[in-house]
């Protein structure tokens, strides 16, 4: 698996998504140790920052309303919900590979679900609390784009449902075997 994952990111560091953690210490020559993956930067990628304007030129109405304001597509409508074909679901902003096949199960939600991250720090969380309790979002670590939530009702072995719009989105197919 971690072989796959390693294939994943240098696929797409080549096509121009995503950056290796070598690739990023090149950006930053004069502190090359600012990218490095430890408990004060735990995210080896250079974050994408852009304004409004340019998220709202870049994305759709709809991917703009859940990626950026934090919105929510009407169950068993997204594109993934039921997909069951094999490979890596990125963001939809900015490419960074978060979900793996692999983890991804039928929940029964009418949204993607997925029991854990294709890494741990592909994803990062913060309380929500707009429809009146509490819930823990995720959003993109690399662009801050809004996925989802996160609920503690899903299977082994991590016992997660991370709970994702399919417009938040895209899927890489891997056919696997040839």
């Amino acid at each position: 698996m971690k072989a796959f994952i390693g294939l994943i990111f240098m696929s797409l560091s080549l096509m121009g998504s995503c950056q290796t953690k070598k690739e990023v210490a090149k950006v930053d020559n004069a502190n090359p140790e600012s990218m490095e993956n430890t408990a004060e930067n735990p995210t080896w990628f250079k974050k994408v920052v852009k304004t409004e304007a340019e998220w709202k030129a870049q994305l759709n109405d709809q991917e703009y309303y859940v990626l950026r304001q934090a919105g929510t597509e009407r169950a068993f409508t997204g594109e993934y919900w039921d997909n069951k074909l094999n490979g890596v679901y990125s963001c939809k902003a900015c490419g960074l590979p978060l979900f793996s096949s692999d983890t991804k199960y039928k929940s029964g939600t009418g949204w993607p679900s997925f029991y854990e991250p294709i890494a741990k720090d592909a994803v990062g969380e913060d309380v929500d609390y707009k429809i009146g309790y509490k819930r823990t979002e995720v959003h993109c670590a690399r662009c801050d784009g809004h996925l989802g939530h996160v609920f503690e009702d899903g299977p082994e072995p991590t016992g997660l449902r991370y709970c994702i719009n399919s417009v938040s989105l895209f899927f890489s197919e891997i056919v696997r075997g040839q």
